[in-house]
């Protein structure tokens, strides 16, 4: 390598990577961001459609499980940062690798507020005076975001500690309410194996649709790989393990709240699992109840923590200014942060803007659609890989793939349509931004 190319490759990586993540701070980003707040209302969610629910659970933990072992596949490939924009660059080139990573970013700075308006949403349960502010919402909200911000900040290794911690302890009280359920649960409480009498394989698109969304993030663990000690072993095992223990979570915690809750209640029930907790005495809801806003603020920091690393991959491939890029003294991109920082308190701000809800709303689901578009093209590019080398994998990345198309379709043409005016915005961004440099090799590149 010569000396510009070197200093280039140093000017690009600031500090090194410090490989401060390993195997359990990867499995806690797939669990921590997975297991946000729709896990405590699901069960309500899911209760008109009674026991034909478990089977759109199956459908999408089955699908999700296809697609962790698609990643676990490209993971061996590279330890680059970036995990899906990674994944996109080095099978359909620059313009797709920009792309996906624009949109990807986007999701997780849009998604970003959302996460901290449901952490205040639960504190009013503590403080009721927040349910009459939108002003000491909003100030909350903003000091969630900058509280984890900071930690982010500090270095990535003590973002991925604090990560650990809020995903153990957001677990607990599941795993109260699963005891519950199995030791104090009646299955006279169940609902009725169809009870909304509609075509079986109707109400299963339905429930499959519904229980979906829950698995978004399961590819977390594949983003920070250049900093993840041995990645191309951890990074695999970490999503595929951390995406069947979601499931395992997910399925048997519905299956407690619908023994404990009488199927009549829990269809009408805004709170599924403070109600089942209710078992334990008057402390059982409030218990409930923070536990939701760990397990909040879990998913929201581990959603920071992301946000920096993505635009740092896009600078490393030399598609965005090097100084997105640059770390500071504890490992983390700094400017990456900020930016993505920025970015979601400008959105939470606007959310507390009169007439501005309805419109935040359609963001998140544009959000989701974002998240999911690089599952299906990483799908695709394993299949790129494996067609004429290893068929077995073909036939699982075009499974995987399968289920990711009907996901991103099950959210809606119109939804789907702006998500794609939201990525190909991106465009001006990638003629404007790439540089004209020579081909650099990323110091995060693995090697052989």
């Amino acid at each position: 390598m010569s000396d510009t190319t070197k200093e280039e490759t140093k000017t690009l990586a600031g500090k090194p990577a410090h490989n401060a993540i390993g195997f359990w701070g990867c499995w806690s980003l797939v669990v921590g961001i997975m297991i946000g707040s729709g896990i405590f209302l699901l069960p309500s969610v899911l209760a008109p459609y009674g026991l034909i629910g478990f089977s759109g659970w199956l459908v999408t933990a089955g699908g999700s499980i296809l697609l962790a072992l698609v990643l676990g596949r490209l993971s061996h490939r590279t330890t680059r940062t970036g995990g899906p924009i990674a994944f996109a660059h080095d099978a359909f080139g620059d313009l797709t690798g920009f792309l996906v990573a624009w949109g990807y970013w986007a999701s997780y700075w849009i998604g970003m507020p959302a996460i901290a308006i449901a952490f205040v949403g639960y504190l009013t349960v503590f403080v009721p005076a927040l349910e009459t502010s939108p002003i000491l919402q909003m100030g909350c909200g903003l000091a969630l975001i900058w509280g984890l911000g900071l930690v982010s900040l500090h270095g990535i290794r003590d973002a991925s500690f604090v990560q650990l911690v809020m995903t153990i302890l957001k677990l607990i009280p599941i795993f109260i309410v699963i005891g519950i359920g199995f030791v104090a649960g009646d299955v006279a409480n169940l609902p009725a194996v169809n009870p909304s009498g509609g075509n079986f394989l109707s109400v299963l698109a339905i429930t499959a649709l519904l229980t979906m969304w829950a698995f978004a993030g399961l590819e977390s663990s594949t983003v920070p790989a250049g900093d993840v000690r041995d990645a191309a072993t951890n990074v695999p095992r970490a999503t595929i393990i951390g995406t069947v223990t979601v499931a395992v979570v997910y399925i048997a915690a519905t299956a407690s709240v619908m023994l404990v809750v009488p199927a009549a209640d829990l269809a009408n029930s805004t709170s599924p699992f403070s109600d089942a907790a209710r078992i334990l005495g008057p402390w059982g809801p409030g218990l409930i109840a923070a536990g939701a806003m760990v397990s909040t603020a879990g998913a929201l920091n581990g959603t920071i923590l992301l946000s920096g690393q993505l635009p740092m991959a896009v600078a490393l491939d030399r598609l965005a200014p090097a100084a997105l890029g640059r770390r500071n003294k504890g490992g983390a991109p700094q400017l990456s942060l900020l930016l993505s920082l920025g970015l979601g308190s400008i959105l939470l701000v606007a959310n507390y803007s009169r007439g501005l809800v309805g419109a935040f709303t359609f963001l998140l689901m544009m959000s989701t659609v974002c998240l999911l578009l690089p599952l299906l093209v990483s799908a695709l590019a394993e299949l790129k890989h494996s067609w004429r080398s290893a068929r077995g994998w073909a036939i699982i990345a075009l499974a995987a793939g399968a289920y990711a198309a009907f996901a991103v379709l099950g959210s809606g043409l119109e939804v789907l349509a702006w998500g794609g005016v939201l990525i190909l915005a991106g465009l001006p961004a990638y003629w404007l931004g790439k540089p004209k440099a020579v081909t650099v090799s990323r110091p995060d590149q693995a090697k052989g």
